[in-house]
């Protein structure tokens, strides 16, 4: 004999991101329940892209949660916090018994829900993710104790709104007559993918050069998503895929490529400082992983979760552990394990450590083995651990960079969704850290990156994303200035862990504020991040010749060469790509910095904005100078050096 069990539905059944609606959620119990009972609602909303947090006030026109009775009759809900969640749950009682196969259902939106105008007038907003049987659960108690046991459940499927965007994926760089394959997708205002518009829509895709024989119109898949293959260049240079939607005439175009004729190396693009708004990096580790892998295309992500217990406990961090070791893939997305380590300010401020190789151990702060950042670069070699100083100029957790690590610290964060610690605003820090009013945190001078090149602390440069955990979880929703996330472009032999490594430990990196800024400069056929001199080159005692190529997503505004800090040269091109040289032609020792131990050096950097306000900055180049005596002495030496041991007489 079977049991009958109880019904939950929706209505409607489906919804769209974002949308506003009326949404009923219709419970018909498979018992009698008494008067008196009591009954919990739970949106399950567990951030602000989230179902929105309905009203409980009956007086309230519009976005307002209640219960409606089978005869008409309004129940008011009552909040009940939740010690497992962020948003309260919702309870209602009973005030006349409810009969098995009536219907008991809860609203959440207009009280004239019934009129399809009003309940998306007055209705509430869904939630703006895209999410098969999204969950919403009912607890019944009919003693009315308020002791709840397993909840009903109902589902409701969460689809992608109306089509807005068409991402598309490419290879940075390529290799001239070699096929490459790109992926299409097809996204609403909120990022997810979708196939809602027009079923007589058609995609158009061109690209300069366009080949006689690829005309390709696209159908929408119902998947939101399609992998064109076999894609291929017959000349080097800079290209754009553009696609045009037939139906609006809208337009949209790829981050440049560029084609070299012949390539060794392959331009990998991701995070290794960062945070989802879509997801609960804690709570949901594979959902976080997968997101960045596959919605965001990024090729590696390095875990960022703070040390401290009460932001990570060792079960999470197991979890985690587990999961980037299981996300790691070769050729598709490699992964590190990392965590925000938070120290004294300013001789510490915070830093991002991250394992180069597999995943190990939580560094606790409170541990005295791991107490300062001198304990921790002992406890390990720089071939084990990477030390990232970040957010350097957040005033209260800056860093003065006075015990900077040069094997440990070898590239630093100039650029998260919270601000540049380039330079002060003052000296022309276009995204400075600080507040929209007086309420927030400010820039720390001690902290300048330009500052501790002077001072000839050599790293080169990434960039963070949004992060709104540990030191920056007050930020979001207060007056702290934010920005765009950023995001940060690796320059390695292959795609895979230790390739990444080596090339950020060669400093061979750069960053951006979020969007896929091609760049690429030598100083005498060295590339950035490279460290020369003049006891080997001689001739840049006389000439420094410059030379590299820019391709932005919109138009360059300005090119800038950086020298010790200050532009030496600005480049203005009337389009979106430039290739550039230039000769820096000052005599060296009228411009070298001294740093403390009488090293003479200069340092070059590439600082990229666009029209749109979006920037890039490419990783230093460092000279050290010696005089022309000291040259000769240290050449001397090398060839004494060099000397083959001389043979014993027979």
């Amino acid at each position: 004999m079977s049991t009958r069990r109880s019904i939950c539905y929706c209505e409607p059944s489906y919804t769209h991101t974002g949308a506003v609606n009326s949404w009923r959620f219709l419970y018909t119990p498979a018992v009698n329940l008494p008067k008196g009972t009591k009954i919990k609602f739970d949106l399950m909303s567990s951030d602000r892209n989230d179902w929105e947090i309905p009203s409980i006030t009956l007086k309230d026109k519009k976005n307002v949660i209640f219960a409606r009775l089978s005869n008409g009759k309004i129940l008011a809900a009552v909040e009940k916090p939740s010690t497992e969640a962020l948003y309260p749950q919702y309870e209602f009682l009973l005030p006349t018994a409810l009969s098995a196969g009536d219907t008991f259902t809860i609203v959440v939106g207009s009280q004239r829900d019934e009129d399809p105008i009003l309940a998306v007038k007055e209705g509430g907003r869904a939630q703006l993710h895209a999410q098969r049987r999204r969950p919403f659960h009912l607890w019944v108690d009919p003693a009315g104790k308020g002791r709840y046991e397993d909840p009903e459940l109902f589902t409701m499927d969460v689809r992608g709104n109306i089509l807005t965007t068409v991402i598309i994926i490419t290879p940075s760089f390529v290799t001239r007559n070699k096929r490459f394959d790109i992926t299409l997708r097809f996204e609403d205002a909120y990022g997810n993918l979708t196939n809602y518009a027009p079923e007589d829509t058609l995609i158009e895709l061109t690209y300069e050069h366009l080949r006689d024989n690829l005309n390709w119109k696209l159908f929408i898949p119902e998947t939101g998503f399609i992998t064109l293959p076999n894609l291929y260049f017959n000349e080097a240079g800079i290209y754009v895929i553009q696609l045009r939607n037939t139906k609006t005439n809208q337009i949209f175009r790829s981050a440049p490529i560029k084609c070299f004729n012949e390539c060794e190396e392959q331009l990998l693009w991701g995070l290794l400082h960062g945070d989802s708004e879509k997801f609960d990096s804690m709570k949901n580790v594979e959902g976080f992983l997968r997101y960045f892998r596959d919605d965001k295309a990024i090729n590696f992500f390095a875990t960022s979760c703070f040390e401290s217990s009460e932001e990570t406990s060792n079960e999470a961090w197991k979890h985690i552990t587990q999961s980037v070791s299981e996300f790691d893939e070769g050729d598709r997305f490699s992964t590190f394990l990392g965590l925000q380590w938070v120290g004294s300010s300013p001789e510490e401020g915070v830093h991002h450590l991250i394992y180069l190789k597999e995943g190990k151990q939580l560094l606790r702060k409170k541990d005295n083995k791991y107490s300062t950042l001198s304990r921790i670069y002992k406890t390990f070699s720089p071939k084990e651990l990477l030390s990232i100083p970040c957010f350097t100029m957040g005033k209260g957790y800056h860093y003065n960079f006075e015990q900077f690590n040069p094997e440990f610290e070898r590239i630093v964060e100039i650029y998260n969704a919270w601000g540049s610690s380039e330079c002060s605003e003052k000296e022309g820090n276009p995204c400075p850290i600080g507040p929209t009013s007086k309420k927030a945190i400010g820039e720390a001078a001690e902290g300048s990156i330009v500052n501790a090149l002077k001072n000839n602390c050599r790293f080169g440069f990434i960039a963070g994303g949004l992060d709104d955990r540990g030191i920056y979880a007050t930020f979001f929703d207060s007056e702290q200035q934010q920005y765009f996330p950023g995001l940060t472009a690796i320059v390695a032999k292959e795609h895979s862990r230790n390739a990444i490594a080596e090339a950020l430990y060669r400093r061979h990196c750069y960053a951006t504020s979020g969007v896929r800024i091609l760049l690429g400069y030598t100083i005498a056929g060295m590339p950035m991040g490279s460290e020369l001199s003049t006891a080997q080159k001689p001739g840049l005692m006389v000439n420094r010749h410059l030379s590299g190529y820019v391709a932005g997503t919109e138009k360059l505004e300005k090119v800038e060469i950086i020298r010790n800090g200050a532009v030496l040269h600005t480049f203005h091109p009337a389009d979106h790509k430039l290739e550039f040289a230039y000769d820096d032609m000052d005599a060296l020792e009228k411009v070298t910095l001294h740093s403390a131990d009488k090293t003479a050096f200069i340092f070059y950097y590439m600082r990229i904005i666009q029209s749109d306000g979006h920037m890039a900055w490419g990783s230093p180049i460092w000279i050290d100078y010696h005089s022309t005596e000291a040259s000769k002495r240290l050449e001397t030496k090398k060839t004494k050096g060099n000397k083959p041991p001389s043979k014993k007489k027979e």
